[in-house]
């Protein structure tokens, strides 16, 4: 996405060539972290010549600020890279549009629906553990990270839980492209093929229930909808609804995949906090907000829509922005010894859910989700580790995760 400022315009010390879909920020093991700490020495703001040309924000107070103004800051296009063609909802429309298509996603996430879905997450954990506890080892983003948020989006839609296969395969190809992909035309490829056939499914979906095959259930109800859109009333279409069920089943999935590697990585890293949750159940929310803070998945993409002065530079109408949620998280500003890991840090306002109207709708559950795979994880095989012999796979994107993370522990029933 091409901006409206020239290279020219730029202080040269600010200029950078930093691409967050870059594999070598992988290499030999995740460098994402080190690398826009360099960003934010050189200033709250730099630009990146990549994908055409965008500012990089990293700094807490100026990533703050531009996602609570929806006006000058529009969320389209939020991604540096397009796979699904078309406008993902409601994340890139803006305030008033916005506020329409959230409203149809709100039964979803209802407290209701929350409190309900709590058991079946602890079954689908166990069920998951169940299947490597007593081997001492797993591939753990295969066997448990990627699969239990895509069995956790098929039981709040109420999708059959046979099809995760499905979507985990067919989301991580959407988002980070083939392993044997060898060229950036292929990626693109990838992604784009991989998103439309999620697109076919949400297009059965959405027939069966046009049809009256099946109509009682969560998906019926947001398909009758009335948005309140531009002065008339209507249900979202056909392809509102997909893009919808797109973001929720994308952003849902890789943004909870991430976090769950790292915790395991980190709680690895640190055995005394670990301990402590251990024999403490009750301190495992708060070490959820710390995962989230200290590894924050996202990098979330902006739009000036009029030249503005932020964090000492002036950004022109048009210009793309790259919000770097991992580096706002981390700012020794609004963080005491931010590169720590306190599973009982007070107070904790991490951005990693965003802020502003565009908040993450789903964060409560990804909440609960993280709180009692933790809780489980400690109980059944306490003492998970990274393998030493076999070196975790990350992939840089905008949603950043791991391909792979091979883990050990003493085996249990």
């Amino acid at each position: 996405m091409a901006t409206t400022t020239t290279l020219g315009e730029v202080p040269e010390h600010l200029v950078v060539d930093f691409d967050v879909y870059d594999p070598e920020l992988t290499m030999p093991f995740d460098r994402m972290q080190e690398e826009v700490a360099r960003l934010a020495a050189l200033g709250p703001v730099v630009y990146s010549t990549a994908h055409g040309g965008h500012w990089v924000v990293t700094h807490y107070d100026e990533v703050h600020r531009i996602l609570r103004d929806p006006v000058t800051f529009s969320s389209y296009p939020n991604n540096l890279v397009d796979a699904g063609g078309g406008k993902f909802l409601p994340i890139e429309y803006d305030p008033p549009e916005h506020t329409a298509y959230r409203k149809a996603l709100q039964p979803l996430f209802n407290p209701s629906r929350m409190r309900a879905l709590e058991d079946r997450i602890r079954e689908i954990v166990n069920d998951l553990v169940d299947g490597f506890a007593t081997k001492g080892s797993a591939e753990y983003v295969a066997e448990f990270a990627h699969e239990l948020p895509a069995r956790v989006f098929l039981a709040l839609m109420g999708w059959p839980i046979e099809d995760a296969p499905l979507f985990t395969e067919a989301t991580d190809v959407a988002m980070n492209g083939k392993p044997t992909d060898t060229t950036p035309e292929e990626a693109a490829q990838s992604r784009t093929e991989a998103a439309y056939s999620m697109f076919e499914y949400f297009g059965r979906v959405i027939a069966a229930r046009r049809s009256g095959e099946i109509r009682d259930d969560i998906t019926a109800e947001i398909m009758d909808f009335r948005l309140e859109l531009d002065d008339e009333t209507r249900p979202p279409t056909d392809d509102e609804l997909s893009r919808m069920f797109f973001l929720l089943l994308v952003a849902g999935l890789h943004t909870v995949q991430g976090s769950l590697a790292w915790a395991v990585v980190h709680l690895a890293a640190h055995p005394e906090q670990r301990d402590r949750l251990v024999a403490d159940p009750s301190l495992v929310p708060g070490a959820v907000e710390e995962i989230l803070r200290v590894e924050a998945a996202v990098s979330a993409g902006r739009r000036a829509t009029a030249d503005i002065e932020i964090g000492g530079v002036t950004i022109r109408g048009g210009d793309q922005l790259l919000l770097m949620l991992c580096g706002a998280n981390r700012d020794g500003s609004e963080f005491r010894d931010p590169d720590d890991v306190d599973v009982q840090r007070f107070p904790n306002r991490h951005l990693s859910f965003g802020s502003g109207p565009h908040r993450c709708l789903g964060s409560h559950l990804a909440r609960v989700e993280l709180r009692i795979a933790i809780e489980e994880l400690n109980r059944r095989i306490p003492d998970y580790r990274p393998d030493p012999d076999e070196p975790p796979v990350v992939v840089p994107t905008q949603i950043r995760g791991f391909r792979s993370l091979p883990i050990r522990f003493t085996p249990s029933a």
